[in-house]
């Protein structure tokens, strides 16, 4: 899985391309042409997935326990 910072890159370069209403995205010297603006949406969406998850972080834990009577 990518860094924090790769996956922001990618977004942001994504983001650029599809506001210019361009749908081939060049970044780290790789080129990827979508088919439709559904799926740079897509791409998009999971890509925010991604760093959401990569900077969400669990701060408390609570435990509860019974002993089932």
């Amino acid at each position: 899985m990518a860094d924090l910072a790769q996956l922001t890159a990618w977004r942001d370069a994504l983001m650029a391309a599809r506001y210019r209403g361009v749908r081939t995205v060049e970044y780290d010297g790789k080129r990827i042409t979508y088919a439709s603006d559904g799926e740079m949406a897509a791409a998009l969406a999971d890509l925010n997935r991604q760093i959401a998850g990569a900077t969400e972080r669990i701060s408390v834990v609570r435990i509860q326990s019974s002993k089932g009577l």
